[in-house]
């Protein structure tokens, strides 16, 4: 379990008390958090999770912001984000009814192992977030809730429950991920909430076994979701990769159609516009966590790309 994963699990402990939301807890490992539900008392701060979330509507509806983008969730549609997602500006109905799984980068590839393919794809690629759910998929998901909750109430001291609990969860995990690949096959968008255009259909195309472009691809993805300081070269990831830059850029570029240095390029200025607008870590304290060599550089490298100093970024 890594370090930003660990984070997001003392993040949990606390949330009651930073979000000021009604949080019930109904597991906690150290690679799954479940939360049977959510109720608004007042409006919470932004939320950034380093676990893959899946979530699922089954009553009232929820508005927010996803990587500052607003979203509307509703009854039978579920939601999927990996990690490093922020969430704010929530406006949830008092009906709300939600079910909140997250996982850890670690136990969701163990989880799909040879499928993580499609998950990138879906969610880093196509950047599907929202679907609706059949009346079929809402039975099967609160049979699967009935087996949970069986678990976590009567076998507490199972030698066995955690494994059970990961088993369960595996087969949602892999009924998700097989919607995503009929989706992503078929180019059917029938299942897409109503607010979502429908994706490049040029990023499409029938699941393959996984090719070695794409392992790298992916691990690519996960180192630069598993660190902080984002602010590094195209070089340093692709030594770590132990290929070379160019190719790296190759293999980023055949799989997602985009640059290694634009998939990090928009991984950081999404942390600088969290750090600067959901924090209140100092411009010195944001600058050394991201990479940068100074506040100097750091004050270019904003002005430059949001067309405004770091304050009055801040300020917006």
């Amino acid at each position: 379990m890594n370090e930003q994963e660990i984070h997001s699990l003392n993040n949990v402990a606390e949330a009651q008390k930073e979000m000021r939301v009604d949080l019930k807890i109904d597991y906690l490992d150290d690679d799954i958090i479940m939360i049977d539900n959510v109720k608004m008392l007042s409006e919470p701060s932004a939320t950034r999770m380093q676990m893959n979330a899946f979530v699922v509507c089954y009553a009232g509806r929820a508005q927010f912001e996803l990587n500052g983008v607003t979203k509307k969730l509703s009854e039978n549609q579920a939601l999927i984000c990996p990690p490093n997602t922020v969430f704010s500006n929530f406006l949830l109905s008092p009906d709300l009814d939600l079910k909140m799984i997250f996982l850890t980068d670690r136990i969701l590839h163990s989880f799909l192992r040879e499928k993580m393919n499609i998950w990138t794809r879906a969610l880093y690629i196509s950047r599907l977030h929202i679907f609706n759910i059949g009346q079929d998929q809402r039975e099967g998901l609160e049979l699967f809730n009935r087996m949970l909750n069986l678990n976590l109430n009567t076998q507490i001291d199972h030698p066995y429950r955690t494994d059970i609990m990961q088993s369960l969860l595996r087969v949602a995990v892999l009924g998700i991920c097989g919607t995503l690949e009929m989706m992503l096959k078929k180019g059917d968008y029938s299942l897409l909430a109503d607010e979502q255009l429908p994706p490049n259909e040029a990023t499409f195309g029938p699941a393959v076994v996984r090719t070695s472009s794409q392992v790298l691809f992916q691990r690519f993805l996960n180192m630069l979701n598993n660190t902080t300081r984002r602010h590094r070269s195209v070089q340093s990831f692709a030594d770590e990769l132990c290929i070379t830059p160019k190719y790296l850029s190759v293999i980023c570029k055949k799989n997602s159609g985009k640059t290694a240095n634009a998939w990090i390029t928009e991984h950081l200025l999404e942390d600088i516009r969290y750090y600067l607008r959901d924090t209140d870590y100092s411009m010195k304290e944001i600058s050394n966590l991201l990479g940068f060599p100074n506040t100097s550089f750091f004050g270019k490298y904003v002005k430059e790309h949001f067309g405004m100093t770091p304050t009055q970024l801040r300020k917006q």
